[in-house]
Parts: structure tokens; C-alpha cells; sequence
């Protein structure tokens, strides 16, 4: 009974996170189509080539944003036998979309502003262009900060990099604000020009950082934070039962992480407190890793080999005397064998 309580447990935690998630996301969406309405504003107003670049970038927040939305939704559908791990990783690649589409705005930018230096155009009203977009920056930095900080709370990935993105949105807001005062005091148009390629180069680099990130997601690469986090916590709480653990590997679905790993125990445990310490093993990892974790536990039996740094007190089989103590450490429990190897 208590067991079938901690599941429906998680579960409501799990939907209530995912609920959390779509209202966020739909409040940066909502924000994100007023602003771009506001800085295209400033845009037609002033005719820099500076404020398009924050302009067009407000683009690629609405669409990500969407797209963040609909994968979110996505996301909080049940296993199934199509995807057996859950639908999690379709927030990696709504990362890489986000990532692509603002590499894609800044090499615009650039090609834009590239044209303007052989082609310049006159710019108006240029403090008031500067105090719309001053306004819309400083909204899209405190709503990146709230996006990122429930990011890290739900452990979304795509609230994270929303926030992210808008933070980096708050940064190019300030540097067309000093840009554009620039412009007004020195009267040097060729600046609203030169600005915002460099601003462009700015965006494309943080398109870069996100694409990657989501590759690297997507191609299961190690999160060595998050390992590392888990391997500490073996050792804070381990057991004299648990002789060893190896072979862990981690990977993350959206909010959910999945581990493999083998535990070695002694040999003359039955079936019933292998499957005890093995639950053990789960039930410590859920409530110290701050993540929704699904265990795949293999026991293995122990060896004669295991006995000089095994502290099971009171051992019917020890070949020998404990000699020495095992850390457990990133290099000994990510290999495939067991620490005497």
C-alpha cells in the first residue's frame, strides 16, 4: 500500500511540474509576441538597421517559444511502446530548433547590416527608438531570471534555455541602448551599421552554444555534473552490503533521468534481499537526486577477489581481511568491472 502511495506520489508531482511548465511557457510566448510588436514598432519609427537586429531576433523568441509550448505538451505524454524511455527528448530538440533559428537571425542581421554600410539609410527619432527597446529589454531580463530559475526547480531544459535566450535578448537590448546614444551624440550613422554586425556575431555565437548543447543531448553525452551529483551520494549513503558499484551510465529524457549501473553484493544473499537492497539503492537516489530517476539495477555476485576491500561485517565466506577502503569515484564506478580489476 505504501509503495503504490509513493508512486501516485510522483505522479502528481510529475503532472503538477509539466502543468507548471505550459503556463510558463505560454506567459513568454504571449510576452514575447508583445514585445516583437513593440520593437518592429521602434523599427518603423527610427529605420535602424541596429534595432532590426533586436527586432528580428524577437522573431525567433515567438517561434522558440511555440515551439517550447507545443514540445512541453509533447514531452508529458506517457511511455508507450514506441518510445519506451518516454517522450523527454523531444525538449532537446526543441532546443536545437531554438538554437538553429537564432544562428539563422543572426547571419540576417549581419547580411542586412553588411548592405546598409554600402547603402546607408537616414535614421529618425533615435532616443525614442532606444527607450521602446530599453523597456523591452529590461521585461525580457526578468522574465529570462523567472524562467531559469523554474528551470532549474522543474528541471526543464527548454524553460532553461527560453531563459537563456531571453537573458541573452536583455544584453543585446542594453548594447542597442548605448549604441543608439552613441549614434544620437556623435552623429555617426555609419555605427547603427557596424553595431549591429557586431551584435550579430554576439547572437550567432549564443545560437551555437544552444545547438550544441542540444546535440549533445540528443546523442546521450554524459552529464558529468549530474553523475557526478549521483556518485557522491553512493558514497555518502553507502552500505557495508554494497561492496561495489560499476558501470553507471546516466542519460536524460526532458525532466527525467535514466541510469544503468551494476551493484556487487555478497554471493549468498537470496533472491529476496537482492531485490531489497537493490530497492534500496532506487529509493536513495529519488530522494537525494534533485530529478525524477528510473533505476535498471544488475546484481552481481561477489568474488574471493572482492574480500581485502569489502567491510560486510561478520562474512560466512571471507577469503581474507579488509585492507583497504575504495572511494567511490567517477573513473571506478563509470567502468564495466568491478574494483579489483
Amino acid at each position: 500500500m505504501k509503495f503504490i502511495a509513493v508512486i501516485l506520489y510522483k505522479f502528481a508531482i510529475k503532472q503538477n511540474n509539466l502543468h507548471q511548465q505550459r503556463k510558463i511557457i505560454l506567459i513568454s510566448l504571449i510576452t514575447g509576441i508583445l514585445l516583437m510588436a513593440a520593437k518592429f514598432t521602434a523599427y518603423f519609427l527610427t529605420q535602424s538597421n541596429f534595432i532590426l537586429t533586436d527586432a528580428a531576433e524577437s522573431i525567433v523568441n515567438v517561434l522558440a517559444s511555440g515551439f517550447a509550448f507545443f514540445s512541453i505538451y509533447l514531452a508529458e505524454r506517457p511511455k508507450d511502446s514506441n518510445h519506451p524511455y518516454g517522450h523527454g527528448k523531444v525538449e532537446f530538440f526543441s532546443v536545437f530548433v531554438e538554437g538553429v533559428l537564432i544562428t539563422i537571425a543572426g547571419i540576417a542581421i549581419i547580411t542586412k547590416a553588411g548592405y546598409g554600410i554600402f547603402h546607408p539609410n537616414e535614421i529618425h527619432n533615435i532616443l525614442l527608438g532606444a527607450s521602446i527597446i530599453g523597456v523591452t529589454g529590461l521585461i525580457n531580463g526578468l522574465l529570462g531570471w523567472y524562467l531559469i530559475k523554474k528551470g532549474k526547480i522543474l528541471n526543464s531544459i527548454t524553460l532553461d534555455a527560453d531563459g537563456r535566450h531571453l537573458i541573452t535578448d536583455m544584453v543585446t537590448s542594453a548594447g542597442l541602448v548605448v549604441g543608439l546614444a552613441l549614434i544620437f551624440f556623435t552623429k555617426i550613422t555609419a555605427l547603427d551599421n557596424i553595431l549591429s554586425i557586431l551584435v550579430g556575431g554576439f547572437i550567432i555565437f549564443t545560437g551555437y552554444k544552444l545547438t550544441r548543447k542540444a546535440i549533445g543531448g540528443l546523442m546521450d553525452e554524459a552529464d558529468f555534473k549530474i553523475v557526478d551529483h549521483v556518485i557522491s551520494v553512493l558514497n555518502d549513503k553507502r552500505k557495508e552490503e554494497w561492496i561495489d558499484v560499476h558501470n553507471l551510465r546516466a542519460q536524460k529524457y526532458g525532466n527525467e533521468l535514466h541510469i544503468d549501473c551494476h551493484i556487487t553484493l555478497p554471493n549468498y544473499f537470496d533472491l529476496n534481499r537482492v531485490h531489497q537492497e537493490v530497492h534500496l539503492v532506487d529509493v536513495l537516489i529519488n530522494d537525494h537526486v534533485s530529478i525524477k530517476t528510473e533505476l535498471f539495477i544488475h546484481s552481481d555476485p561477489c568474488v574471493p577477489a572482492c574480500c581485502h576491500y569489502c567491510s560486510m561485517p561478520n562474512c560466512p565466506i571471507r577469503s581474507e581481511a579488509k585492507t583497504k577502503d575504495i572511494e567511490w569515484t567517477m573513473d571506478n564506478v563509470t567502468r564495466n568491472k568491478k574494483h579489483f580489476e
